[in-house]
């Protein structure tokens, strides 16, 4: 028998953005996001949920798209304002742990949110006539509810099985916050079980969901390719523009900072800062992508500005009618 002695640390020490000029700068940056983020998805939640016409499935993966974004950057960003712009960099153990969940967690949704948009945008051109009948109020409650479950039990068992490591070395988690990778890189016990999880989570929230998106644009432009009009494939086109660009600017810097990372060598600072950007600026750009772009919801946005307006209109008419009522008394 051999005696090994388990330790548990009652802390972490974030080490990242270490020795960084003018660091201040992108903190202030990083709150700007945050702000902007919050704003624009609780605007976007907002219009969605008071107009009645875009209460149809496309509009409830819109919902969970801007929900899953403005969880994550809040899950994210406040924390590693408080960590790094108030110099907090000591976090507990369990504390370390739950900040790495939700990160992780609103990442993933966020990634399987598109995977459901591709879908959606496959049927309506594809399938045009069974559109209706496949993509239903139902069938899109139940992807996106398996979607959150599956998500937090395979990213609970994967932060979970970091208590089975002891962390005898270093504390100081090299990461801008409680990465999964960082930390399970500290322990001085068998990690294999960790690093093949981790592999298993990269590839479901990145590389499926990004051969899936391709196979469905693929499938898409043969659908086009076959329409004799020129109008309804450019029509067609536009409903998707919105969605590629969501696509583009979730996947490409994931893809990017992990295609340099294994060819060459980044500089770690440089490598979390992109990462930081990864993780802050889809979900700020996303409810602007879709205002600007997406008819649907600027019809909607100026729908609601007229009610609003006419409903002031009113009010200022039945306080003119009180006061007259009131005047004509004496």
């Amino acid at each position: 028998m051999f005696n090994t002695t388990f330790i548990r640390p009652a802390k972490f020490y974030l080490g990242g953005f270490s020795n960084i000029p003018h660091i201040r700068y992108f903190y202030i940056f990083l709150c700007f996001v945050y702000i902007v983020t919050v704003l624009g998805n609780g605007f976007l939640l907002s219009v969605i949920w008071l107009v009645k016409t875009l209460h149809t499935p496309k509009y409830m993966i819109v919902f969970n798209m801007a929900l899953t974004d403005l969880c994550g950057s809040t899950a994210l960003i406040p924390k590693v304002l408080d960590t790094f712009l108030f110099d907090r960099r000591y976090i507990v153990y369990e504390a370390c742990l739950s900040y790495m969940f939700f990160v992780i967690f609103f990442a993933s949704v966020q990634s399987w949110t598109l995977v459901t948009m591709a879908y959606d945008r496959l049927i309506a051109i594809c399938l045009p006539l069974r559109y209706h009948n496949i993509v239903t109020e139902t069938s899109i409650t139940a992807i996106l509810l398996f979607v959150w479950c599956f998500f937090v039990s395979a990213i609970a068992t994967m932060v979970g099985l970091l208590n089975r490591l002891s962390f005898c070395r270093s504390l100081v988690i090299n990461s801008f916050f409680c990465d999964h990778g960082p930390v399970y890189r500290l322990a001085c016990n068998d990690i294999s079980i960790n690093q093949n999880l981790a592999s298993a989570i990269v590839s479901i929230v990145i590389i499926i969901p990004l051969a899936f998106i391709v196979a469905t644009y693929i499938c898409i432009s043969i659908a086009l390719s076959r329409t004799a009009f020129r109008e309804e494939r450019l029509k067609a086109l536009k409903t998707c523009t919105s969605h590629l660009i969501l696509v583009a600017i979730f996947f490409l810097p994931w893809t990017g900072t992990n295609v340099a990372a294994v060819s060459s060598y980044i500089d770690p600072n440089a490598r979390m800062i992109n990462s930081a950007l990864t993780h802050t600026i889809p979900p700020l750009l996303n409810p602007i992508i879709y205002a600007l772009k997406t008819e649907e919801v600027t019809n909607a946005i100026k729908k609601l500005c007229k009610r609003h307006y006419l409903s002031n209109k009113k009010k200022e008419k039945h306080k003119g009618m009180l006061k007259q009522n009131r005047l004509s008394l004496f």
